[in-house]
């Protein structure tokens, strides 16, 4: 390898990969092997084999499906290398969704990657790098994406699961072991799925692997070589130093996504088995949003965060699969994880092993008891009363740990090193009261169950075990508090009426390119404003923060459609909106009929309202709506001449009552539904309105006087659905004496059909986006 020259380095240096190639996949019944590639100087360097082995056959190698799902497990490694790559090429099949998903989260791990690996400390960097100056960008993803799909992809064809039966992804540290042992009590259908190689990670989970094995067939094993591509990979990023097997760190080189490369190899087995809830063990304190010199990140925790499960539940459901993803352990401190896990489960605690440095003794794992790690789990042990030979300390590690645990401290958050320190105090188990820099102190955060809405919402937990998992937190935990502003608030837990509160996942997706269902459930009542007492619109607004407010219009629609096609089609959208959504479902506002159509005042029957009145009206129902407690209001538009004064009247609701606002007319599904019909310049009362008029009431449409008229105009700029046109105005009078702009007479009712459920499908998804989000999530997709 050639030296590196010696100069001021930026993010521009971090480009030394001329391309990284990764796929096509090789699949068979129990395997899945994916190429990587990495090309320098236009030719081959160096390729490897990831690869993934399974103890049950779990693909079918003929069904596209299974090639999809392959194709996605291979990819997960090189999400990793946005920074250092100057194209990415993905082989192998991938639908518009996943590449999507690739894109985004590999553009989030390259902002993690750059904060955390090179503008704070990294041992495993060489110095020229270990300095670099902070870019402030909107992306930080260097690399070219280009995805060359060798057959039709047919993923999104989904799969069943059943949310009775729950899959725990196990590594044999505290966290997964507490999570098993609690659905075990709960008397759950468990299947501990164990993921990794053989070598140091592996040597954390064969304790807890070979005692699940032995007693429990649900337990099964995937292996990879993906640490041995990581390290491959590393030896073709010349700003790490080539020695960096020989350090000792709790830390990897390079490396911050890496959960989802195991999650992703298990999902072929949560698919054979029908399973339809994923468990990962991860605590309060790994959800977590900071700042370094003004990058917004995830401290390199995105992986471990609640946003990453939200965002992989997403993914799932835009992909029909029946699975969700969840941390159960959410509410509970390290110390309150750790501790409820000695207390209740000590066969489990015999099998822990949390030391990525652990070493085998006669035919069993054991801990170094030097590390960080064993300094933690010892010290939380002592703290609570257990005896940690249980887990295979010695006693002179023992001795010698808590002699370093003042010395050196522990990487744990502040509140729960202070509180492991007070109790330590209190044994008079260490010299001084502190443990590093954290002073010994009660801290009510570390002993009770923390609800947040941002880190820790109680509808994390899926519905079916909350209540009865929540009674055992509080056996072992002092409380409950809840955040409110800068201040923890003391609540009861079981009398919460949000502890009820469904989570946005559980209700299988439409399956892409599907129709849409007109009932999802037998509870499609509730969500009609005006139909509700001042009770139940308490109780609903309790339960749900997004509303829709249907805007529509009552004017001319030719000689052939009614006049008030706008008005009802707005509410007609809303209210099938609402009723596709899973529950809770999103409350309809009363329908404002009326609209700016001034430009059809030459034809009778035309009923029209200024701008500022419509601005005015609008504004004063947002304003109104939101005092009642809704915080996303969707304003759904049947009229094109309403556009310029609905979003008007949304900025000026978003400024002053500081809720997210917008306005849509179906112009989500606007490609798909121009794609159903054949008419050029077709914008009104033409193919696309009669067809979803004849869909919903054609009764009230006359096709006998259906007439075309498309309009032809002197410049392409002009044309009302050209991807380059401009906002323009005139009274349609000008243009057309019928009033029609485009072809009614090819209208049918089978397009209108296609339209309404393209325009449902799309709105449902947005809804459902916003009503999982926070306003703050909304705003800050990237942090």
């Amino acid at each position: 390898m050639e030296p590196l020259e010696v100069r001021d380095m930026g993010l521009s240096d971090l480009l030394v990969i001329d391309s990284l190639q990764v796929g096509p996949v090789d699949v068979s019944p129990r395997q899945v092997s994916t190429t990587y590639r990495v090309v320098k100087g236009g030719e081959t360097a160096e390729e490897t084999v990831l690869s993934y082995q399974y103890d049950e056959p779990v693909f079918d190698p003929r069904n596209p499906a299974d090639l999809n799902l392959a194709s996605l497990i291979g990819a997960q490694v090189a999400l990793n290398y946005g920074l250092f790559c100057k194209e990415i090429v993905f082989r192998g099949s991938f639908d518009p969704r996943d590449q999507a998903f690739l894109r985004e989260m590999m553009s989030n791990t390259a902002r993690e990657i750059y904060v955390k690996k090179f503008l704070e400390n990294n041992p495993f960097l060489q110095s020229e790098f270990s300095s670099l100056p902070a870019e402030r960008r909107e992306d930080y993803l260097q690399s070219r994406l280009q995805f060359e799909t060798s057959e039709e992809t047919e993923g999104a064809a989904g799969w069943e699961g059943s949310r009775d039966s729950y899959a725990v992804l196990s590594s044999g540290g505290k966290d997964s072991l507490l999570t098993l042992g609690l659905l075990r009590e709960l008397e759950c259908e468990v299947h501990p799925v164990f993921i990794n190689e053989s070598g140091r990670h592996w040597f954390t989970a064969i304790n807890a692997y070979r005692e699940f094995r032995r007693s429990d067939p649900n337990t099964c094993r995937v292996w990879t070589n993906s640490d041995r591509v990581f390290n491959w990979m590393l030896r073709h990023l010349p700003f790490i130093r080539q020695d960096f097997q020989r350090l000792r760190s709790d830390e990897y080189p390079i490396r911050l996504w890496t959960v989802a490369v195991f999650l992703f190899g298990a999902l072929p087995v949560l698919r054979q088995r029908k399973i339809g809830r994923l468990f990962i063990g991860d605590e309060y304190d790994t959800t977590v949003r900071a700042t370094h010199k003004g990058i917004s990140h995830y401290d390199g925790l995105y992986d471990q965060s609640r946003f990453f499960d939200r965002a992989l539940s997403r993914f799932y459901a835009s992909k029909g699969w029946g699975l969700t993803q969840h941390s159960i352990l959410r509410p509970l401190s390290e110390l309150l994880i750790q501790t409820t896990l000695a207390k209740r489960y000590p066969d489990l605690l015999r099998v822990q092993v949390s030391c990525h440095a652990a070493h085998e003794k006669d035919g069993t794992m054991r801990p170094c008891g030097r590390c960080e790690k064993c300094r933690r789990i010892v010290g939380m042990l002592l703290a609570a009363d257990v005896d940690p030979a249980s887990c295979g300390y010695r006693p002179e590690q023992i001795g010698s740990i808590t002699a370093a645990l003042v010395a050196k401290g522990v990487h744990q958050e502040r509140q729960a090193a202070s509180h492991l320190a007070f109790l330590l105090s209190e044994k008079e188990l260490i010299p001084e009261p502190r443990i590093g820099t954290a002073r010994a102190q009660f801290q009510h955060e570390a002993v009770n169950l923390r609800f947040h809405s941002e880190r820790s919402p109680v509808e994390e937990i899926p519905l079916e075990i909350r209540e009865p998992l929540l009674k055992i937190f509080l056996s072992h935990a002092e409380g409950s508090i809840q955040r409110n502003g800068r201040q923890w608030l003391k609540i009861d837990l079981l009398s919460d009426p949000g502890l009820h509160k469904p989570y946005p996942f559980d209700r299988s997706p439409t399956p892409p390119g599907g129709s849409v269902s007109r009932q999802v459930d037998s509870d499609v009542s509730g969500f009609d404003w005006g139909e509700l007492s001042w009770p139940g619109a308490k109780k609903a607004l309790g339960r749900v923060d997004i509303a829709l407010l249907p805007v529509g219009a009552i004017e001319q629609h030719g000689p052939h459609l009614p006049l008030d096609t706008d008005a009802f089609d707005a509410d007609y959208l809303s209210r099938e909106v609402a009723k596709a959504c899973r529950s809770p479902r999103p409350l309809v506002l009363p329908l404002i009929p009326y609209g700016v159509s001034y430009h059809h005042d030459d034809f009778p029957g035309t009923l029209s309202v200024s701008n500022d009145a419509l601005a005015k009206f609008v504004y004063d129902v947002g304003m109104s709506v939101a005092r009642n407690g809704v915080t996303k209001l969707i304003i759904i538009n049947g009229h094109g001449g309403n556009s310029a004064t609905l979003h008007h009247a949304a900025q000026m609701i978003n400024r002053d009552s500081r809720i997210f606002t917008c306005v849509d007319s179906g112009e989500t599904s606007d490609p798909d539904i121009y794609a159903l019909a054949e008419t050029k310049n077709d914008v009104h009362a033409g193919e696309i309105e009669t067809s979803t008029s004849l869909a919903t009431r054609a009764h009230l449409v006359d096709m006998k006087k259906a007439r075309r008229f498309v309009p032809e105009f002197s410049s392409g700029y002009l044309d009302f659905t050209s991807k380059y046109s401009v906002g323009w105005y005139a009274r349609t009078a000008q243009i057309s004496k019928s009033g029609v702009f485009g072809d009614p007479t090819k209208a049918t009712e089978e397009k209108g059909r296609l339209m309404w459920e393209s325009s449902i499908r799309h709105l449902v998804s947005l809804v459902e986006h916003l009503k999982e989000l926070s306003l703050a999530e909304i705003y800050q997709k990237h942090i």
